[in-house]
């Protein structure tokens, strides 16, 4: 980044806060006008509408990847010839690409702006789905699931980190997980809607997915369009010394985000969260039809109501959530998913099941954004971008580790196995949340 004789540059500042601090004619300066590209606006306009727009059909794409494996779970076992514990491979790859991403992004975030890293996870995540839809051998198809978990990663931090900045955060955290959460609910519509009228032609499910993966790139390429570039080089620094500075500034960010205590405590409540939710998602065809008797094509719509009732949570509720404290509302909704879960435990009826599920992701769905919202008052804006890259990391890891653990269970015990492992994560889930420390003030 180049700088001029009236401005101080904040080089520590992440790329996604640098700051530009005038020194002259200060007052001359309107308001509301940008001083560094990469310093987004925190008032509502124009512009930042595009960009959460953008930012919200990312989720939507995101959640119409991950929403599609439940309904679709059952015919990769038997495309592949493969038992359940063989699905914990897609959910270790999957935790590699977020992994791969926290151990990247601070440097991706030093010589990229925030337009040009939206846009590189929104092109790795449609070259996966480019690799899906023509039948891979079952090896390939694993890869993509880290390539496209690499890519959402990349977004999915990146685009957290600007919605929060953006004043009334809470609402448009709740917007675009809220889209996550109808990509959910649209996708096991349509993969099983294709599945029962192509049968083992399934992988052609994934042209869908290309389809919409191509318009997220269209759409951060127009909403960020002001921030596709790269970070220049400092001035008056030889290149190797430019490289080194700014590599080390992107260590000191992690080794601050590592000794961040609210982090590990808000990624440990993420962790047995996304552990539930990915749990009951992915497992939840299976069990019903090995479990209960349900016939494949009629069962593959159950996943809908899970993600339905997420999508209509986050909509409806991410008000009163702000309004009413968002500690103990998460609280409540925990013990009411807990109940819930019961109640699909124990009662073994396919139409009560299917409203328990409707029910529990209602309830499930407000604590995402919530989780952010609580996260953008307790990480230090240097890091946010890192400590909430570290967050979905470990976040990714329950939601890998339990759906995976449950396949290997399963394979031994049989899938009814998902029901104990589900009460289990929850009430940890509810544990962990106390942990999460509190705000020292409230943001309104």
């Amino acid at each position: 980044m180049s700088s001029s004789p009236n401005k101080i540059i904040h080089r520590n500042a992440t790329p996604l806060q640098d700051i530009e601090l005038p020194i002259l004619n200060t007052s001359s300066r309107h308001p509301a006008q940008r001083v560094n590209p990469t310093q987004e606006e925190t008032d509502l306009t124009q512009a930042n509408i595009l960009k959460i727009i953008a930012a919200g059909f990312s989720f939507f794409f995101a959640g119409t990847n991950d929403g599609s494996l439940g309904a679709l779970t059952p015919y990769i076992l038997r495309t592949y010839h493969v038992g359940t514990e063989y699905i914990a491979l897609i959910y270790a790859a999957s935790f590699l690409g977020w992994l791969f991403t926290a151990a990247t992004n601070s440097h991706v975030s030093r010589y990229l702006h925030l337009g040009s890293i939206l846009t590189l996870g929104a092109a790795l995540q449609l070259i996966a789905h480019l690799l899906r839809f023509w039948n891979p051998p079952f090896g390939l198809y694993v890869v993509t699931f880290f390539i496209q978990a690499a890519g959402m990663a990349y977004q999915d931090s990146h685009s957290n980190t600007f919605v929060t900045s953006i004043r009334g955060a809470h609402r448009w955290l709740g917007f675009i997980h809220a889209m996550y959460a109808l990509g959910c609910l649209v996708s096991p519509f349509v993969a099983t809607a294709i599945t029962s009228k192509v049968g083992e032609k399934w992988p052609l499910f994934y042209l869908f997915l290309v389809g919409i993966g191509t318009f997220n790139v269209v759409g951060v390429l127009i909403g960020f369009r002001d921030s596709l570039k790269v970070h220049a080089p400092q001035n008056l620094l030889p290149s190797s010394m430019d490289t080194n500075n700014r590599s080390g500034n992107a260590s000191r960010d992690i080794i601050d985000t590592l000794k961040s205590r609210p982090v590990y405590l808000l990624s440990l409540f993420y962790f047995f969260m996304l552990g539930v939710g990915i749990t009951a998602g992915g497992w939840v065809v299976e069990y019903l039809v090995s479990a209960r008797s349900g016939r494949l094509p009629e069962v593959g719509y159950i996943p809908a109501g899970l993600w339905g009732g997420v999508f209509l949570g986050r909509v409806a509720l991410a008000e009163p959530t702000h309004r009413f404290g968002e500690r103990n509302m998460t609280m409540v909704y925990c013990v009411m998913i807990l109940a819930l879960q019961l109640v699909f435990w124990l009662v073994p009826n396919l139409t009560s099941s299917a409203v328990a599920i409707c029910a529990l992701g209602f309830f499930y769905g407000p604590m995402f954004a919530t989780g952010m919202s609580i996260g953008s008052k307790l990480f230090e804006k240097r890091i946010q971008p890192t400590a909430l890259g570290f967050v979905f990391v470990l976040a990714q890891a329950g939601g890998s580790l339990f759906p995976a653990l449950t396949g290997v269970i399963a394979s031994k015990a049989g899938v009814k196995v998902m029901q104990p492992i589900l009460v289990g994560l929850i009430v940890a889930m509810g544990i962990a949340w106390t942990l999460v420390p509190k705000i020292p003030h409230r943001d309104d």
